[in-house]
């Protein structure tokens, strides 16, 4: 079955508007870029109900089809749920189907029965991620390897994901393309004084609270400074969450604990107006949140390892632990002329690197691709010479 319009799908997230994550943000951002150029677009919108009466729906939003699909069920079992059903809708639609994650990936193997394209951004190594037990690591492990052959084309966001992928499939299966932002040169400061914080007075985490983002050292190394200055932790806290309990303990009250924050405007200026960004990711590719980071030009405090140093590059000062992260606070607290250096830095390395208009024409290079389609003859996009906004 063929269109005469090219046409995607784009599976694996909870839906647009976003309203969660960064697949999300990226599903909404790729599904607006590609329908401005002439694509027929479709994104799968989970709809969790407590009883399904119409098990999938349409609506248009701004040019864009979003297909929602009802699911009853609760926490991981509806996930899976979520992604068998849009699996079976697809394979009935024409088009590229763009997964983005590979957790319920033995499903593609249908959409491959039905003869379908599909390109899958692997994203990270989750089954490597510490808080996961055995069946679930082993559950991931598997999935990851259904993924990386179902798909016809696979995505790594990073350099050291594409190595990973590279055991799994031939380099030339996989296309290596980072996440984006967009410049922010300017941000309202009443977000941060509703905090009770001064502009320029404060170092900012933003990041899901778990053992390997190294939240808990983060804190414990800052509450062992003695300056006048605070530690935004930006995420959610639940009391019933061991390792949530330890942070609130170890925090004094120059940490301020404002919970996950979903206002993308709010977050923004608090990123803006911050001294340093703390980044303690161990796991993972490209992060949204570290990439955001740079493309506001903050300094960076960041776990070192292979994934950070590559996104961060001379934007970044790393620690391996909790007294090298106090010594590098000290430095970002410390060194006017460094903590400039490092921001300057992070916006040249995200003009460099994470322009979304770069990242959204690769994915439709790969798109087109897997259409059996040249994408020499489309539409341009206009790029800013270096350095402007």
């Amino acid at each position: 079955m063929k269109s005469a319009t090219p046409t995607i799908l784009i599976l694996g997230t909870r839906g647009i508007p976003a309203a969660h994550g960064g697949f999300e943000t990226f599903a909404e951002r790729l599904a607006l870029f590609l329908v401005a150029r002439g694509w027929k677009v479709g994104v799968y919108c989970q709809d969790e109900v407590e009883r399904i009466d119409r098990r999938v729906r349409t609506e248009t939003w701004k040019g864009i089809e979003l297909i929602h699909v009802q699911v009853a069920s609760k926490g991981p079992r509806a996930t899976l749920e979520f992604d068998w059903q849009c699996v079976l809708d697809a394979a009935r639609r024409p088009g590229v189907c763009l997964v983005l994650g590979y957790n319920g990936a033995v499903f593609l193997t249908w959409l491959r029965l039905m003869r379908r394209k599909i390109v899958t951004n692997m994203d990270g190594i989750e089954w490597r991620r510490p808080k996961w037990g055995m069946a679930a690591r082993t559950w991931f492990w598997l999935n990851e390897w259904i993924g990386a052959w179902a798909s016809h084309r696979l995505v790594a966001d990073h350099p050291v994901i594409a190595d990973h992928l590279a055991t799994r499939r031939p380099r030339s299966a996989i296309a290596t393309i980072t996440y984006g932002a967009d410049p922010v040169t300017a941000a309202p400061e009443e977000p941060v004084r509703a905090l009770g914080l001064e502009p320029g007075r404060y170092l900012i985490s933003i990041a899901r609270i778990e053992p390997d983002n190294n939240i808990l050292p983060i804190v414990e190394a800052f509450c062992g400074q003695k300056r006048d200055m605070k530690l935004v932790v930006l995420g959610t806290l639940s009391p019933d969450i061991p390792y949530h309990a330890a942070i609130r303990k170890a925090a004094n009250a120059s940490v301020v604990l404002p919970g996950a924050i979903y206002d993308q405007a709010a977050v923004k200026a608090l990123r803006f107006h911050a001294r340093a960004y703390l980044h303690g990711h161990t796991v993972g590719g490209t992060n949204p949140s570290l990439v955001e980071a740079l493309a506001a030009g903050n300094m960076v405090i960041a776990h070192d390892n292979p994934y950070n140093r590559w996104t961060a590059g001379a934007a970044a000062i790393f620690f391996t632990d909790r007294q090298s992260c106090a010594e590098r606070m000290q430095q970002a607290l410390d060194d006017d002329a460094l903590v400039k250096s490092c921001g300057a830095a992070a916006r040249a390395r995200a003009d460099e690197a994470f322009r979304w208009d770069d990242v959204l024409l690769a994915y439709e290079t790969e798109a087109y691709r897997l259409l059996g389609v040249s994408a020499a003859g489309a539409v341009p996009v206009d790029r800013p010479s270096p350095g402007a906004v």
